[in-house]
This record gives C-alpha cells, sequence and structure tokens, in this order.
C-alpha cells in the first residue's frame, strides 16, 4: 500500500486549470480499482492520495501519467507500507496472501 503526498509547485491558478483533467484520472483510477482515497491538504498546498494492488514501478508510471504530473504543478512523495491491519473495507489491500 502507498501513501502518495502532493506538493503543488507552481500557482493555484495553474492547479485549477488542470483539476478537471486531474479528477478525470482520479475517477478511472478508482473505476480500476488502484485508488483507495484522495483529497486535498488543508491548507490547500497539495493533496494526498491512498493507492494498492499495484508494485511501485506500476504506481511511479500511474503517476506520470496524471495531468498534475504531465503538467508540471505537483510534486509526488511516495511511502510505501505493509498495512499489518485494515478497516474490514481495506481487508484486501493488508498484509500479501499466500497463492
Amino acid at each position: 500500500m502507498f501513501v502518495v503526498t502532493l506538493s503543488y509547485t507552481a500557482p493555484i491558478e495553474q492547479v485549477d486549470a488542470l483539476i478537471g483533467e486531474h479528477r478525470a484520472w482520479l475517477d478511472t483510477q478508482y473505476a480500476a480499482g488502484v485508488l483507495l482515497a484522495s483529497g486535498a491538504k488543508v491548507p490547500r498546498t497539495g493533496g494526498i492520495v491512498l493507492a494498492g494492488g499495484l508494485d511501485r514501478a506500476a504506481l511511479d508510471a500511474l503517476l506520470a501519467d496524471d495531468p498534475f504530473s504531465k503538467g508540471g504543478v505537483a510534486r509526488y512523495d511516495v511511502v510505501e507500507f505493509t498495512a499489518t491491519k485494515t478497516a474490514p473495507c481495506l481487508a484486501d489491500y493488508g498484509e500479501p496472501h499466500a497463492s
């Protein structure tokens, strides 16, 4: 599982110009089952994304496709962790299961 923090690197007006495309990208990732939660930081200096069900290389490729990344308005910091406990709704994203 991953915690991704986005930090805006451009004026908020440039971020807002891409927000519609970014939200459509988010919707696609939710539909694919990759994203678990997302939202803006408070104060609005970037955002947070929780992702799972993919490896780091796939996540990096996914983030590179985000309109915020393509538009050069955000920097991404990724923390990978193994969830040893989760709420029931996140059970599929916990410790890897033996095949």
